[in-house]
């Protein structure tokens, strides 16, 4: 769970992989960018009450998406 700044900056930029029972969560979130990333996420946006609102697959480094009304996003490694 990232909650600090640095941590929700960052969140998986830069790491070399990702083991696939992982994923991160970044509560009080409705954005995130994939600048430095060395694999492709999956991303879900949640409302606040962890119902999935967006999906998004398969999305590779230099992107940023946004959605409004999500309170949480919740990333993970893609399978190839």
């Amino acid at each position: 769970m990232a909650r600090s700044f640095r941590s929700r900056l960052l969140g998986l930029a830069l790491l070399p992989g990702l083991p696939r029972e992982c994923a991160l969560l970044l509560p009080g979130c409705s954005s995130v960018h994939t600048f430095g990333m060395r694999f492709c996420l999956e991303i879900r946006f949640l409302d606040e009450r962890g119902e999935v609102i967006r999906r998004e697959s398969r999305v590779s480094a230099g992107r940023m998406l946004r959605e409004p009304g999500a309170a949480a996003v919740l990333e993970w490694r893609s399978e190839r």
